[in-house]
């Protein structure tokens, strides 16, 4: 079956307005650079403006400087992507030479988060007809093509052919969630990598993925932004070993840009965990279990001194597992630790290992969490539910009446959660231009940035 064709818009000159949209559209010849096609509007329309002064009509310029269109509305701005994108292809060199495939290689899930992240970093430019250094087109499709090393650009109406179909409770790091709309590939089609959960209700994740401005890693609400019920999960059918090679992403459920490590850290020992420990490995212990749902245990850090806190979300994280007794002690071991590290095992679950940490009095001392520019940290989602009764609820309350959000108030707030506290939270999410399961009154990872940033 031929790839459809359709038409690709300039990355230099990406207007929605109406004359724009229209100028792209009445383009069917091949893209050719920038550089070359201005000009050649500008010669045309001087030739045509001589052509009339020679006739002696005078006709009125055509209005291609329409207003902008206002944007989208429905999805939070700026995170519903405007990814046009181009068609299967080989890759290209820096100079837009063809460069001959290569054998698709197999791969591992930390090998994909790593090429990944090497865009993110990079902050490669979103482009549907350059292509960098490596050869991969700067598009969505591209990108996924460069994650997966595969041995040319594919786009999301034939990526599919590269993996397989799989279940949302299957997904793991380096999986994909792919859109792809065949009437108009122009609407909407768009594919995303899966970096992990952010916490253990699964209801956002985090995503890796080549849009406008530039390639980025952020928290995005399962299965996406918009059209989230049309997007499926594929897992790459060169994968080494199924899961190997798999690990959460660290930063997961945290407000901080800086990509985390990839490395699989070998176990550093019993003597590393337990009362009294103060290391590196306590941090990367707890950062790896509210990774995995286990947040609500903290009501700081993680950090390098370990606390009860550790240990009760280690227990948790093991009871999880099936293990009782000896085997769920709340001190990582080997296996503990393997699980950990590479993605594997089940997240801890609400209910688990006890009940969570005593709410401490509130005030204007309420508990935080590391913050980052400046803004508090995200604490989970499982301290905004029924029943839900800390301090972070108080801070969440103050922080919107602060923003004019308070209306539903009676009384309040206060750290036990209530209808008031997430009819408010809508009110904010809506003001944001939410609509749907992203203004559903719960807070999460953007709701929190946003309100007190």
């Amino acid at each position: 079956m031929e790839t459809p064709v359709f038409e690709e818009a300039d990355p230099a000159s990406d207007c929605e307005c109406p004359g724009c949209v229209h100028l792209r559209r009445a383009r069917t010849g091949p893209p050719q650079p920038p550089a070359t096609r201005r000009p050649t509007t500008t010669r045309a329309l001087i030739l045509a403006a001589a052509a009339s002064t020679t006739l002696g009509v005078v006709h009125t310029a055509p209005a291609f400087a329409a207003p902008h269109l206002p944007a989208r509305p429905g999805t939070p701005a700026a995170d519903e992507p405007d990814t046009p994108q181009g068609g299967k292809a080989p890759l290209h060199g820096p100079a837009g030479k063809p460069v001959a495939p290569v054998k698709t290689p197999a791969t591992t899930r930390a090998d994909i988060i790593r090429r990944a992240k090497t865009w993110v970093a990079a902050r490669v430019p979103y482009s549907m007809s350059a292509y960098w250094g490596d050869g991969y087109r700067q598009d969505c499709s591209g990108f996924v093509s460069m994650a997966w090393n595969l041995p040319g650009n594919e786009w999301t109406g034939s990526l599919d052919q590269y993996g397989v179909r799989i279940a949302k409770d299957d997904l793991q790091p380096g999986d994909i969630l792919l859109f792809h709309n065949p009437a108009d590939p122009q609407k909407g089609s768009h594919v995303v990598l899966f970096g992990g959960w952010t916490d253990y209700t699964h209801t956002y994740y985090i995503a890796y993925e080549e849009t406008r401005p530039t390639a980025r890693r952020q928290a995005t609400p399962y299965a996406y932004w918009s059209h989230s019920d049309r997007y499926l999960a594929y897992r790459y059918k060169g994968l080494v070993g199924g899961t190997a090679g798999a690990q959460p992403d660290p930063g997961a459920g945290t407000d901080t840009d800086k990509p985390p490590s990839t490395d699989v850290t070998p176990y550093p020992g019993a003597a590393s965990f337990g009362p009294g420990a103060n290391n590196k490995y306590v941090t990367r212990l707890g950062q790896m279990l509210v990774a995995r749902g286990g947040a609500r245990f903290y009501t700081s850090g993680p950090g390098p001194r370990w606390s009860d806190a550790d240990r009760r979300a280690t227990q948790a994280f093991q009871q999880a597992q099936g293990w009782r007794g000896d085997d769920a002690d709340g001190l990582p071991g080997p296996q503990t630790w393997t699980l950990l590290v590479t993605g594997q095992g089940r997240d801890i679950v609400t209910g688990t290992a006890g009940p969570p940490a005593p709410s401490k009095p509130t005030g204007p001392s309420a508990p935080s969490v590391p913050s980052a520019h400046g803004v508090p940290g995200y604490p989970g989602r499982a301290l905004f539910r029924p029943g839900a009764n800390n301090d972070y609820v108080t801070r969440l309350g103050r922080q919107l009446v602060k923003k004019g959000f308070g209306k539903y108030y009676t009384t309040g707030p206060g750290p036990r959660w209530g209808e008031a506290d997430r009819r408010n939270v809508e009110a904010f999410q809506r003001a944001q231009g939410w609509r749907g399961g992203a203004a559903d009154g719960y807070p999460g990872p953007e709701t929190w940035r946003r309100l007190f940033s």
